[in-house]
């Protein structure tokens, strides 16, 4: 799932980031790459303390919708607009079964080992970085 977000600049350096669906979420970083990294991670800290109230989280909306909000003419003034992964970590693995090719298991297999990972440690990081876009 992804949430929209705004990336705001000032005349200082570094970027803000804010998300238009979670009001007073927000972080900043001297890059953009850290910002949409501590942005991520904001979000599923803000995430994570709604479920704990028990609020219902909030439908991602598209960009036109948005864009077409009245209510955010000031906010987004000036923005990008991003999307950024809402990943949150539960802190407990769940064991899955899936298929690979032979040829992919074994690549795998032996990265994870250079990299002093296991199968699952190597597979869980790729696919974070997949859906984070490496940040």
């Amino acid at each position: 799932m992804h949430y929209i977000a705004f990336i705001h600049t000032d005349d200082q350096p570094g970027f803000g980031i804010s998300f238009p669906d979670f009001p007073g979420c927000i972080s900043q970083g001297d890059t953009l790459d850290e910002a949409m990294q501590l942005g991520q991670e904001a979000l599923a800290f803000h995430v994570e303390g709604l479920e704990e109230d028990g609020t219902i989280l909030p439908t991602p909306r598209s960009a036109a919708d948005v864009w077409a909000d009245k209510d955010l003419i000031d906010w987004r003034e000036g923005a990008q607009l991003v999307w950024v992964p809402l990943v949150i970590d539960r802190g407990t693995p769940k064991r899955v079964n899936i298929s690979l090719d032979q040829g992919l298991l074994a690549a795998v297999d032996a990265t994870a080992k250079k990299r002093g990972q296991n199968r699952s440690a190597f597979l869980s990081s790729a696919a974070r970085k997949e859906i984070t876009g490496g940040w």
